[in-house]
């Protein structure tokens, strides 16, 4: 079973390579009332990562360690700049299966092979308040570092580590860095020992895949946002696997980010190719959103059934909510991680990491952005508008709700694609993407209402063949047919702000 930590740490190399070779007196550090050194002792890593680098190229380190109070293997994913999370798995031959399957999207069916070895001497210094609480842990490593294969090219140098204690506030950190330059210390401009070895040692360089400029050109911007957007879902794969919460429904939301974009930019990226990937993003997005419409569901009975005074509750209610719960529940993660496990997922991130590679741009992507983007936003626009204008002349019933779905589904694609073409179009379109978002969500709790009442009536059906009570669950249905009412009324003057000329009138260059 692996265990996780959140490391939270600063790197820090003498101004001169002699400089410094040992930790300075931290002692005088606000705050510390004992400095207490231990070591030093000697630890030895492998680190594996495939051969074109890809762990490395995410920011990712996966390591074999020996040595030291936490040898083992340890799996350090990036949170933010200084932040990670490390996972932690017992020693064994190979990497440990629960660490490979995290890192299943970056590596795909790539080898995890050893790529460079660190053995470090070092000696630690542990911060203690006046209670004997551990603040941090600063650290001077004197390291060599050899690269495995490529040559066998080898590298040493001297780092510094200041490791955060859990609880304390992550500002001690800064008071300790004030310290540390004054004793000729300075942050260190590699993020980890691998990333410095890879470069001291040699090797080949792994090609960028961004630009060294600013994105111009329609194509730049819009590689960009498929670049950013794909990253997302990798990145919320990794999530899904740890079970973080919300992890799955922000999955689900970038490969739909990503499929719309692919729709609304065909000017820019072929739909010839782009198709086919949007038909395996639709597959992926639903598959994820398997459980989702009986989470939102299940949420709103929750919050319905708990707005109800308790003499209007009759029947065994609330188990029947358990029961639908659930039926959510049950299997659903097993399913999931079976899913990403699967040899369709794998091709869909291959296709994707292929398209950046090699990408099918049309003739526009050579244009500036702004005039091709902003055309593309307001065509997504006018889809809405004509999908609004047929939902509010349409009737109240099920042929209307189908209308205000659809409606719904074009405000989200005219509010992606304003997202996407924000880097390049500025405040017009942030504020335009705003404007879309309040139509969606106006929509979306329509939307969410009408799933709401189909699993009422599920419910009731139920509940009256058991011989039950259902005029809790009528009421509730009456509650939510008002919700919906309530909805459809304001929809018109929300769509008369949503679109206003200066919004659209701000996009055009």
């Amino acid at each position: 079973m692996a265990d996780t930590l959140r490391e939270i740490e600063r790197k820090y190399e003498a101004d001169a390579p002699a400089a410094a070779a040992s930790l300075p007196d931290l002692s005088r550090v606000a705050g510390v009332a004992a400095v207490t050194d231990e070591g030093p002792y000697k630890l030895d890593a492998v680190y594996y990562d495939t051969a074109d680098r890809r762990l490395a190229a995410a920011g990712i380190t996966l390591r074999r360690r020996t040595g030291g109070s936490d040898e083992g293997w340890h799996l350090k994913l990036p949170v933010a700049p200084g932040v990670r999370d490390e996972i932690r798995a017992p020693l064994s031959p190979d990497v440990p299966r629960a660490l490979a399957a995290l890192v299943r999207a970056r590596v795909r069916r790539a080898a995890l092979v050893p790529l460079v070895r660190i053995r470090s001497r070092r000696t630690v210094s542990r911060l203690l308040d006046a209670q004997g609480t551990l603040l941090a842990e600063a650290s001077a490593d004197r390291v060599r570092a050899d690269r495995l294969g490529d040559g066998g090219r080898s590298a040493r140098w001297t780092e510094f580590e200041v490791e955060l204690g859990s609880g304390t506030d992550p500002a001690f950190l800064d008071t300790v860095e004030k310290r540390l330059r004054k004793e000729g210390l300075r942050p260190s401009d590699a993020p980890s020992k691998l990333a410095r070895a890879l470069q001291e040692t040699g090797g080949k360089k792994k090609k960028k895949e961004t630009a060294d400029h600013e994105p111009a050109t329609a194509g730049d911007h819009v590689l960009a946002y498929i670049r950013q957007q794909t990253d997302a879902v990798l990145a919320y794969d990794t999530a899904v696997r740890r079970d973080a919460e919300d992890s799955v429904h922000q999955m689900r939301v970038a490969t739909r980010r990503l499929r719309s974009a692919f729709r609304t930019y065909g000017d820019v990226l072929d739909r010839r190719a782009t198709d086919p990937l949007g038909a395996e993003l639709k597959w992926l997005a639903e598959e994820l959103g398997a459980d989702r419409d009986r989470e939102v569901v299940t949420a709103r009975l929750k919050d319905g059934l708990a707005g109800l005074p308790g003499t209007l509750v009759l029947g065994p209610v609330r188990a029947r909510l358990r029961i639908h719960a659930a039926g959510r529940a049950r299997g659903s993660r097993k399913r999931v991680l079976a899913l990403l496990d699967g040899e369709r997922y794998l091709a869909l991130l291959d296709a994707l990491a292929g398209l950046l590679a090699d990408p099918p741009l049309r003739k526009a992507a050579a244009h500036p952005a702004p005039e091709v983007l902003a055309g593309a936003v307001l065509h997504d626009y006018e889809r809405l508008a004509g999908r609004v204008e047929k939902a509010l002349g349409t009737g109240p019933g099920p042929v209307r709700d189908t209308a205000l779905h659809e409606a719904r589904k074009a405000a989200k694609r005219a509010r992606y694609a304003a997202e996407a073409a924000t880097p390049a179009l500025g405040k017009p379109a942030k504020r335009f993407a705003s404007r879309m978002k309040d139509v969606q969500t106006l929509l979306g709790d329509h939307q969410d209402s009408v799933m709401t009442r189909t699993a009422l009536r599920a419910l009731a059906v139920r509940a009256h063949a058991a011989g039950e009570s259902t005029f809790t669950l009528g009421l509730l249905y009456g509650r939510e047919e008002q919700c919906a009412a309530r909805d459809e009324r304001e929809l018109p003057e929300v769509w008369r702000k949503a679109s206003r000329k200066r919004y659209r009138a701000g996009l055009r260059p």
